[in-house]
């Protein structure tokens, strides 16, 4: 054994002093055509088809940039719609045809907007309560028609004040101070000649008060600075409202019989009017009561059954006047003024006219 060589010892094996080289490779392994093929069941990432090192194996197609992908949130929102709903649609409801939209409540419309959406007239009567007070009206004039004028003279004011207001106000027309204090003071003027003379010369008294107050309402109008639209407007309301306040005073120049009678028919046929019934028939019906009030007065004034007559005309004018008062925008207000006084101040001209010519 020479000096150069590392003394051997059993069991001694020779190290490399550095460890072994860089460029020592391990040993070849036999070619295993199957090994790669082998699917590999075990826990990591072999068992997604990827080797230890996360590289996929030979064969595999490399997988796509990320960001051509859409993410999860942005799938759900370009998400198609799903066959159910493309192919059953939601069943419409009966009367209504496919894809019409479904008619909205008219809960919330006013009375005049709600009649219009559910194809009924827009125009609004007065109702009951009006109905009541015209009632409550007509017996003051019937229970104060047989004592003296000036007692009679009392209710009829109240009928002129009402209608003066009212026509206004149904012409919207408010607040209109000076035209309704001209209308009302043609009234009382009127009023007050008629107690002066004879009954008979209330066409007379009527027309000449009529015309000069008439003359104040032209006076008042040419001192409106409004367009010439408005003035006229109001030319026609004044003069209208002046009429009906004059016309309301036959009342008072009627037969006091004649006035029980037709005050009677009038409270009658508003009542009936009132009812919840169709158009045709309550306004058939009032004026069949009418008539039988009319009867029926006659027999407790002695006016006999001529008031049938009498009754069915008072009748008929207070349907009148109570069309005239239903319109399309209510207003309470219209409807306790113009809904109260018109049936009893349209019917003034036919109690005068049919009292003196039946009495």
């Amino acid at each position: 054994m020479s000096d150069n060589q590392p003394q051997q010892y059993p069991g001694y094996q020779p190290q490399e002093p550095y460890g072994p080289p860089y460029d020592r490779q391990p040993a070849p392994q036999p070619y295993d055509p199957y090994a790669q093929q082998q699917p590999q069941y075990g826990h990591g990432q072999e068992q997604y088809g990827q080797d230890a090192y996360g590289q996929a194996p030979y064969g595999t197609p490399p997988p796509a940039d990320p960001a051509a992908f859409p993410s999860q949130h942005h799938q759900a929102t370009l998400a198609p719609q799903e066959p159910d709903a493309r192919q059953h649609p939601q069943p419409t409801r009966p009367g209504t045809a496919a894809g019409a939209p479904a008619p909205a409540s008219t809960a919330h419309l006013a009375p005049n907007q709600r009649a219009r959406a559910e194809g009924r007239s827009p125009i609004i009567a007065p109702g009951m309560q009006p109905a009541v007070l015209t009632a409550v009206l007509a017996a003051l004039l019937a229970l104060t028609a047989p004592l003296p004028r000036p007692v009679l003279a009392v209710p009829v004011v109240l009928l002129q004040a009402v209608t003066a207001a009212g026509w206004f106000r149904l012409n919207g027309m408010w607040p209109a101070r000076q035209g309704i204090a001209l209308a009302f003071l043609a009234g009382l003027t009127t009023d007050v000649a008629l107690l002066a003379t004879d009954r008979a010369d209330a066409p007379v008294v009527a027309i000449g008060t009529l015309g000069v107050w008439c003359m104040f309402v032209l006076v008042l109008q040419l001192r409106n600075r409004s367009s010439a639209d408005e003035r006229m407007y109001a030319l026609t309301a004044g003069l209208t409202s002046t009429a009906l306040a004059v016309l309301a005073s036959g009342h008072l120049a009627a037969a006091p019989h004649a006035v029980s009678v037709g005050a009677a028919a009038v409270a009658v046929a508003t009542l009936a009017r009132a009812l919840p019934l169709p158009s045709f028939v309550s306004g058939a019906i009032a004026l069949v009561a009418a008539a039988g009030a009319g009867i029926g007065a006659g027999q407790l004034t002695g006016f006999g059954t001529s008031g049938a007559l009498l009754g069915l005309a008072a009748g008929g004018c207070a349907l009148i006047g109570l069309r005239v008062a239903s319109y399309d925008y209510p207003s309470r207000f219209v409807h306790m003024t113009a809904g109260v006084a018109l049936p009893l101040a349209l019917a003034a001209p036919a109690v005068y006219v049919l009292g003196r010519a039946l009495g």
